[in-house]
């Protein structure tokens, strides 16, 4: 199957930015994660019930199994559902609460906020848009200058059906929903002609 977030999706993104900033002295940054956190916990866990269930297999079987040959297959199947776990997002979601899920993202995110410069715009006008795939996580992050420019319930309103996206997210919905915070953008923070580009406008995909 064709991955959602690829190649051409990525510059229809950037295209879509780069259209926003010409109205708007808000700078805005997509990035776009596979997951936001290390889910080997929830590998080991699954990795561990795969194993205990072929070890009760060995003792309750109605066939001898040699007594050398059970921690073997207990390893192996151990390791099969560990390396199942991390090819599978549904896998590793149903073996992680929420509130996990939740918090891999926000940290993810507040990281980026900081590791792609968005914090440190002259005019205190960095937006970030972070997509976290697992974890079905849309999260939001405003610099001071925009935040003191939005009108709160228009902005809520936008970012609210922003992360609304989140389970089922695909760049046209994703392209379509940035257009419409780029509106609110463009009214109450337009561009003023004197604002450099600070930040890059590509869409960052990190789908491995």
């Amino acid at each position: 199957m064709k991955p959602k977030f690829d190649k051409e999706a990525g510059e229809r993104i950037t295209a879509a930015v780069a259209e926003i900033e010409t109205n708007t002295n808000a700078e805005l940054v997509i990035v776009i994660r596979a997951r936001s956190g290390s889910y080997r916990h929830a590998d080991y866990l699954f990795g561990t019930i795969v194993g205990f269930a072929g070890l009760l297999f060995a003792l309750f079987s109605p066939f001898v199994i040699p007594a050398w040959l059970v921690p073997i297959d207990v390893a192996l199947l151990f390791g099969i559902g560990v390396y199942v776990s991390s090819r599978s997002p549904w896998l590793r979601r149903f073996l992680t609460s929420k509130q996990f899920r939740a918090g891999a993202a926000r940290t993810g995110a507040a990281a980026m906020f900081y590791e792609a410069g968005i914090a440190n715009t002259k005019e205190e006008n960095g937006l970030l848009v972070y997509v976290s795939l697992l974890e079905e996580q849309i999260e939001i992050i405003a610099d001071r200058g925009i935040l003191k420019a939005m009108p709160p319930l228009p902005w809520n309103t936008e970012l609210h059906e922003l992360k609304g996206l989140a389970r089922q997210c695909d760049p046209d919905k994703l392209i379509q929903s940035l257009r419409k915070l780029g509106t609110l953008l463009a009214t109450h923070l337009p561009a003023t002609g004197d604002n450099p580009n600070e930040l890059v406008d590509g869409a960052r995909i990190e789908l491995k």
